[in-house]
């Protein structure tokens, strides 16, 4: 049994539960990085052994404990990993953090193998993907053209079938238009969903962790475990992500650009790719779509460059440009040394400027769910660029520079090939919190295209819908359970003692706070229902009990805990463990954390 030919979490966990070593899996995965020809891919390696001492280290294979057991992954090397340098392709910049970054953190306590560090455009400044001071990637189809940045060496990693999935960032694309140039899934969540704490920024207020991988199921798998608030992050947000739904609502409302505002830099391979696709979604969402003005959305995407904005990126690296602007790629320095000419007042024109640009875009939302726009205008050669460093990068970015200004979220898919055999693709659009939407839009719209993952020749996998809500069968009780509990916690005997079996993990709806208990050991978790507007959504695990243990179960639950009814994000109602209002005394509010998991684990972030 060996390695699939591409990496994806569903090939990769059937292969383990029919005996497939993650130990292989390590070492077959760093003899492909030996055996593609690419050395811009990576900056940084974990040494093998390290990599096999990890794998070794998940014992027995279980996906419910750790969802994302035995998967190999990298990161972007402008995110902090304890024990690798963080460069962000600028050597003499380059600092060993003493942390990890609490999103990478959640990556690996969920079982995935770290494999290296991957190359950028130097401080994350560029959608080209070369402009960086070590050998550049190459795209992973044709060499003689940009793999797109400034995520380059991620985006390609999973291309060539290296990992399963790798971290990029995203400001005003770096995290949809690589996806594009390279025939895999960009998604770039909604702004504040993902702790950026370790993360080199490049504009603070706009950037955010992205996700590449082979398909739209593996990148949201990684999304949901990054998931989550973080306190000691301040651009971080509690902000409700429902789990994707079952199917493709009915009714579901698209909106696509209208001829003025579709603009393919006169390549007609690309006008005729964005069409195929346009069709393919319409056999996912049938009833056509509404044409969109794009204007006010192309007036945000230029505030983003030719505005204040590149102030933030200045601010981001002042100690650099001001002391030492000679370590600087050439191209890098030009962009943000061109922030001296805007003064305070023009930021808050910008400032002012946006805020009625946004104004005019919310009439769009009343109209549509989801805009499509195709990810990139044109493929770009490492020759244009070679002879305007600028223009081709600008024009990369036609699609992808307003989304995060406008707090949407968004998911690039894989489109059909363009006629001469490169890759193509289109990005699904909507507002912030709708990620499990666009999933499950492009999950079907990726099956429909009937392509391969990656460079590997694999078929795309169907595009199985959200599984059925697994439920409780006939004599049995659900239970909902937050704490000590939970799968593979020190009380989850008392569960399956009784006969338990697991049926979903699921938060509930937004409506609690959670709270640290105080006296013990064991630490105890309390969960009580708030007002609508002061609470947010707490990780759950659902467990059917035989009726008969239900009642022995509960009839041992200690005060001030109790089992009452749950509101969950799944639209169930089971019963669950709630908190006397009394037994708050003391207690210590974790609600941010998220769930009991997180918080047992936050000394590790």
């Amino acid at each position: 049994m060996s390695m699939p030919a591409f990496p994806t979490l569903a090939a990769l966990h059937a292969a383990y539960a029919d005996g497939l070593s993650p130990e292989a899996v390590i070492a077959e995965t760093y003899r492909r990085i030996a055996a593609v020809s690419d050395p811009g891919i990576f900056l940084a390696l974990v040494p093998e052994a390290e990599a096999l001492s990890a794998a070794r280290a998940l014992g027995p294979f279980d996906p419910l404990a750790k969802p994302l057991w035995g998967l190999p992954f990298a990161v972007k090397d402008n995110v902090d990993v304890a024990g690798l340098p963080t460069t962000a392709a600028c050597p003499d910049f380059a600092y060993s953090p003493a942390a990890t970054a609490p999103a990478v953190a959640n990556l690996l306590a969920a079982g995935a193998v770290l494999i290296g560090k991957t190359n950028l455009d130097q401080f994350a400044t560029g959608l080209v993907g070369v402009r960086t001071p070590y050998p550049a990637p190459r795209n992973a189809f044709d060499p003689g053209m940009v793999p797109g940045g400034s995520s380059s060496g991620s985006a390609v990693a999973v291309a060539q079938g290296l990992v399963t999935f790798a971290l990029g960032t995203d400001t005003a694309g770096s995290g949809r238009v690589p996806a594009g140039l390279n025939n895999i899934v960009g998604l770039k969540p909604s702004l504040g969903s993902v702790s950026g704490r370790g993360m080199v920024p490049a504009c603070r207020t706009l950037d955010t962790l992205s996700v590449f991988a082979g398909t739209v199921a593996d990148a949201d798998a990684a999304y949901r475990v990054m998931l989550g608030h973080d306190p000691e992050d301040a651009y971080s947000r509690s902000l409700p992500v429902p789990a994707r739904p079952a199917s493709v609502p009915p009714g579901l409302r698209l909106g696509v650009p209208d001829a003025a505002g579709l603009s393919f830099g006169g390549d007609a391979l690309s006008k005729e790719a964005f069409a195929a696709a346009l069709a393919d979604l319409a056999t996912v969402v049938p009833g056509g779509a509404v044409p969109v003005d794009l204007a006010p959305f192309q007036a945000v995407a230029a505030l983003l460059y030719t505005g204040p904005w590149v102030a933030e990126r200045y601010q981001a690296i002042r100690a650099v440009i001001e002391t030492r602007p000679e370590i600087l790629h050439p191209t890098t320095r030009a962009i943000i040394a061109s922030a001296t000419k805007h003064s305070a007042a023009d930021a808050f024109a910008g400032l002012y400027r946006l805020a009625e640009l946004r104004r005019a875009t919310e009439a769009v939302w009343s109209r549509i769910d989801v805009l499509v726009v195709p990810t990139y205008p044109r493929p770009r050669s490492c020759a244009d660029l070679a002879a305007d460093p600028i223009g081709p990068n600008s024009e990369l970015g036609t699609y992808t520079n307003f989304v995060n200004l406008l707090d949407l979220c968004a998911l690039a898919v894989p489109g059909r090939f363009r006629a001469d055999g490169f890759p193509s693709g289109v990005t699904l659009i909507a507002p912030r919190g709708a990620d499990g939407l666009l999933a499950t839009l492009g999950a079907r719209l990726h099956e429909a295209a009937g392509l391969t993952l990656g460079t590997s020749g694999a078929p795309v996998p169907p595009a199985s819908e959200a599984p059925e809500i697994a439920r409780a069968g006939s004599g049995e009780i659900e239970i909902a359970v937050v704490g000590a509990h939970l799968s593979g916690l020190p009380l989850n005997g008392e569960i399956t003692g009784r006969g338990g079996r697991f049926l979903r993990a699921v938060p509930t709806s937004p409506d609690y706070r959670f709270h640290a208990l105080p006296g013990g050991p064991p630490a105890r978790p309390g969960l009580i229902r708030v007002a609508a507007g002061t609470g947010t959504a707490i990780e759950t695990e659902v467990w059917a009990l035989p009726a008969a243990g239900f009642g022995t179960f509960v009839a041992s639950v200690p005060a001030p805990l109790s089992i009452g009814t749950l509101r969950l994000a799944d639209g169930t109602t089971p019963k669950g463990f709630l908190v006397e209002p009394e037994g708050l005394a003391g207690a210590t509010d974790i609600s941010d954390y998220g769930g009991w998991r997180r918080y047992l684990g936050r000394s590790q972030l």
